[in-house]
């Protein structure tokens, strides 16, 4: 059935924000609504200046026969720097101090607004690299590795720290805990990456580095390359972090466990992504 425009252009919204990173032909969009292509043609145009005026992403118009369009997702970097100065102030809040000096994060990353943003975040930093699979380590990284793939349309894969029988045979590797200097081992199913993968690690919290650099370890074991990492939020580290080359969203500087004060500030990620800009 023949669509009008406003109806057309909803849905042809609605279809590229489902799918992004992935190529629309022309051909499919014109026989969807039963529309021409030069209509088809006059709506993606609409659509790429609303979403490049209101920062969601860049939209691809591929010409020729084989051509048709591609949802990059995004963000802009006025609505970044919001939202890191939004996690600023939540993270400090006095309850988030645990026993031990542990800041709690379980809400944050419970929260559908919360990952959504997150996932953009680091989606926009890797927009022109190429992904294969987002990596993470069970539990706490799975919610963001989960939001980040959907904005890359890429898979993700887990690391667990113990064997599960489900996961078939697995290949392991030790690493060196960053904080504790402990010897740990973490495994990863040898169904879940493929050989020559670019992977893209993320995590939520990292101090001194020892599971990321696990992640890094497991990564070249199935021959694959490292694209990047990114993590939630980094703490403040004294000595030799495993870890050199990260973007951190925040920052928690100092944690005062007398008098229950933390203090949390913005992550290298404002300076790594938009110097380059």
């Amino acid at each position: 059935m023949k669509t009008r425009r406003s109806d057309r252009l909803i849905d042809m919204t609605r279809y590229l924000l489902e799918r992004p990173h992935t190529l629309i032909s022309l051909t499919y969009f014109a026989d969807r609504y039963e529309s021409a292509k030069s209509s088809i043609s006059e709506d993606l145009s609409i659509i790429k200046r609303t979403f490049k005026f209101r920062g969601i992403g860049i939209l691809e118009t591929i010409p020729g026969a084989a051509g048709g369009a591609r949802f990059i997702p995004s963000i802009s970097e006025e609505e970044v720097r919001k939202f890191i100065s939004d996690m600023t102030h939540e993270m400090s809040e006095q309850d988030r101090l645990l026993p031990g000096g542990y800041v709690y994060l379980s809400d944050l990353l419970g929260r559908p607004d919360v990952l959504r943003k997150v996932g953009r975040v680091i989606a926009r930093q890797y927009i022109d690299k190429k992904v294969d699979a987002v990596m993470t380590v069970a539990t706490k990284g799975v919610p963001i590795a989960q939001s980040v793939s959907s904005y890359l349309n890429v898979p993700f894969v887990i690391v667990r720290r113990d064997s599960k029988i489900t996961e078939g045979s697995t290949v392991s590797v030790n690493y060196v805990s960053g904080s504790s200097e402990r010897i740990e081992k973490m495994e990863l199913s040898k169904r879940s990456l493929k050989r020559g993968s670019h992977v893209l690690v993320v995590d939520d919290f990292m101090k001194g580095g020892g599971t990321v650099n696990g992640m890094k370890s497991m990564i070249e074991e199935f021959e694959s390359e490292l694209v990047g990492i990114t993590v939630f939020a980094e703490g403040a580290f004294e000595g030799h972090r495993m870890v050199d080359e990260y973007t951190s969203l925040l920052r928690v500087d100092k944690v005062n466990t007398l008098d229950k004060t933390i203090h949390v500030s913005a992550g290298n990620y404002l300076e790594k992504v938009y110097s380059k800009d």
